[in-house]
This record gives structure tokens, sequence and C-alpha cells, in this order.
């Protein structure tokens, strides 16, 4: 992995928390693929950049508006060349950023002609109460890391 292509694809995460918290849908859309999938921590499905900017037009004015995205790049894994794999920790705020993020986030990206493109994002809420629970009742579940 170059150490070049990691700070490219994580700036896309940046480049995205830019857009979300300008409110702008268009920007924040345009760093998908044309045919991206979308799913949110309450579960709905967008499918494509026309779908997830169009949603997020609608959010911005109305439940996210003047919101920011923070953000935690956890992992990053490169699966080629063009495909890379990023988990990261983030949320919405406003006022002054969480201290810690309630989300984890997975993101595909890929290569397309030299600029790297969401083609899939994952996002679950954290449940921290039942993690504990099922870590008191089955400790081997516990992640390693």
């Amino acid at each position: 992995m170059q150490t070049t292509d990691r700070t490219t694809v994580t700036a896309v995460l940046d480049l995205l928390a830019d857009a979300w918290g300008r409110g702008d849908a268009d920007a924040y859309g345009a760093h998908f693929t044309e045919d991206a999938t979308y799913v949110t921590f309450v579960g709905t499905k967008y499918s494509g950049r026309d779908d997830i900017a169009g949603s997020h037009r609608v959010l911005f004015g109305k439940f996210l508006k003047g919101t920011k995205l923070a953000h935690e790049v956890l992992d990053v894994r490169f699966l080629g060349a063009d495909v890379a794999v990023v988990t990261s920790r983030g949320d919405t705020y406003t006022g002054a950023a969480p201290k810690k993020l309630s989300k984890v986030q997975t993101y595909t990206l890929v290569r397309d002609g030299g600029r790297w493109l969401v083609a899939a994002f994952q996002n679950t809420q954290r449940k921290p109460l039942l993690e504990r629970v099922s870590f008191a009742f089955a400790p081997e579940t516990k992640p390693k890391q």
C-alpha cells in the first residue's frame, strides 16, 4: 500500500464531511459512483448518486439541517490497486464535536479515472449496552482489537 493512496482515500471522507457541513447535497453526492449503494443506520437503502444526493438535499433541509459530520478512520485495506475498504467511526453533531462517535461505517471506494469514489457505504448505530451484555454472556465474541 502506498502512503499516498491511503492519504488520498481517507481524504474522501474529509471531502464528504466538508460537503455535509455546508449542507451541499450535490457536492456530497459527487463523491459517490453513479451506481453507488448507500445504507443508513436505520436501514434505508439508496441506490445511485442521484438518489443519494436527492435524499440528502431533503435531509439537509430538514432533519440534518445545520449538522456536521465527524469521523475517525479505524482501518484502510486495499483489495487491489483500485479498490479500498475503509472502516471508520462517525456521527453527526451540532455545536462541539462529540467525544465518542456512535456509528461504525464501512466505505468501499474504487478508483475511477484516477479519482477515488465511494461505491458502497454502510452505516451502523452502535449499541454499547447490547455489546456489553453479549460480551458478558459470550466473552469469546468480543473483538480482539
